[in-house]
């Protein structure tokens, strides 16, 4: 694990089903591309399908190290990655994401459903009660967390959240935002899309 802006490993929660339309495969792909070329690492859910497999893929065709976290019950289903450089297997969902959080330096969250807004906010609020001092990230090119974006704005307001916790999150529309978040401090107030 790096430590600093110039040796990252960046930890990536997205989508691992196929049904997701092929411009998020793409995004995905580009934050690899883009993580290796900053010469950082990537740590990923371990999986070869969808976006989880495009961000692998993009990371190792730029020369980035891959670190893949997978729990044995789906490895069949996420068809593990057997390219990365590491790929870890664990017995549960927990393990997985515990191995993730210790190798990673920054989390970076892309469009994805129930899975990746759980993998989000589990580290987000370890964050926001500082457990860690890690960057963490929403990359939301086109408006797909708007609707969460509102309600958890709405939680402000109406007493179940504070805003210092919202400011944690660092959200932004394009990926070379994005990366560069995952090299800031984690005190980097969230952007507005």
């Amino acid at each position: 694990m790096g430590g600093d802006a110039l040796s990252r490993t960046v930890c990536v929660y997205c989508a691992s089903s196929e049904a997701v339309p092929a411009h998020y495969k793409e995004l995905a792909e580009e934050v690899g591309r883009e993580i290796a070329a900053r010469g950082w690492s990537l740590v990923s859910g371990g999986g070869r399908v969808s976006m989880m497999g495009a961000v692998a893929a993009g990371a190792r065709a730029g020369g980035a190290r891959t670190t893949g976290v997978i729990p044995r019950a789906l490895v069949d289903r996420e068809v593990a990655d057997s390219l990365s450089d590491e790929l870890l297997v664990t017995d549960t969902m927990r393990e997985r994401k515990a191995l993730m959080e210790a190798h990673a330096d920054a989390f970076l969250t892309l469009p994805g459903g129930i899975g990746t807004c759980e993998e989000l906010f589990e580290v987000w609020t370890a964050g926001s009660l500082g457990m860690h001092a890690k960057p963490v990230v929403l990359l939301d090119p086109d408006g797909h967390y708007t609707g969460l974006l509102t309600w958890l704005s709405e939680l402000v307001e109406r007493g179940f959240a504070n805003t210092r916790a919202l400011d944690r999150l660092i959200v932004v529309a394009d990926v070379t935002a994005a990366l560069d978040a995952c090299g800031s401090p984690a005190d980097v107030s969230r952007s507005e899309l």
